[in-house]
């Protein structure tokens, strides 16, 4: 766990972390019941229907019209929800007390989910090889976490996000060879599956593989605002660089190569960019 110590970083003893805390740390996982109330879950829903109401689907993707972007922009329930302190309390000591939103998207799955293959968003940040085992003594580190505030109950049937839990600390991906498969483990641990009511929220860090899910017989489809927070020092990516850059016009028209564009801070959307 760490600490701004002025304008750097330090350890935090963990005595007095919230236990959600821990678990984040060492399972890369956790669940916090019944943050929202009812009457907060209903505001919720209410905003970003309202959303996807006015707002045409974006980007080209083929599951575009089950997501909307920049929700904190576009609502004042999704800008209360992304600073619930129960949600600051758990996250803060492990990415520092000046962490910020670095995504924030609104989804809405049908009943028939297809759900999506393991994976972590935009890491390991300490990529290593797979005989080169963690020192226990050193906290892993966390650079961000996502968030699912969830808008509706979820059961297995619903095709909920699934967590390996202490797979964030294997500096490696998902094996390629089993993408899909259901019973992946990381050290002898089976997958966590989310099965959560409305006003929870699941919390996982970015390395650890996770997926949503195939929906199976009777789901009603998912509803949850998902927010990713990162360290201060990782960059906003509510939007893309093309519409949120720190570069002049004539910078712009000079970088003519795809690494010319990159260098200067020009990126192709990737995990996290809306």
């Amino acid at each position: 766990m760490i600490q701004r110590l002025l304008k750097n970083l330090s350890v935090l003893d963990p005595v007095g972390a919230p236990e959600a805390s821990r678990l984040l740390e060492r399972d890369g996982c956790a669940i916090l019941p019944s943050v929202f109330t009812s009457g907060e879950v209903a505001r919720l829903r209410e905003e970003i229907d309202a959303v996807f109401d006015a707002s045409p689907p974006e980007r080209s993707r083929p599951d575009n019209d089950e997501f909307r972007y920049e929700m904190f922009n576009r609502s004042a329930a999704c800008q209360d929800a992304v600073m619930h302190p129960v949600i600051l309390g758990v996250i803060e000591p492990l990415l520092g007390d000046d962490c910020h939103v670095i995504a924030n998207t609104a989804w809405r799955n049908p009943p028939d989910f297809r759900g999506g293959p393991w994976h972590c968003d935009a890491g390991p940040h300490v990529p290593r090889p797979e005989d080169v085992p963690w020192d226990d003594r050193i906290p892993y580190p966390v650079f961000a976490v996502g968030a699912h505030l969830m808008l509706a109950d979820c059961t297995r049937a619903d095709g909920p996000t699934a967590v390996v839990p202490g797979s964030h600390r294997s500096g490696r991906l998902a094996p390629f060879d089993r993408m899909n498969d259901e019973n992946l483990s990381y050290d002898g641990r089976p997958p966590l599956v989310f099965e959560t009511r409305a006003g929870d929220v699941a919390l996982f860090v970015s390395d650890v593989w996770h997926r949503g899910l195939p929906a199976g017989a009777g789901a009603r489809g998912r509803s949850f605002l998902q927010v990713h927070y990162g360290r201060r020092d990782i960059a906003q990516r509510l939007k893309t660089t093309a519409d949120a850059n720190q570069c002049s016009p004539e910078a712009i028209a000079r970088a003519t190569t795809d690494r010319a564009r990159s260098i200067i801070g020009l990126h192709d959307p990737f995990f996290y960019d809306g």
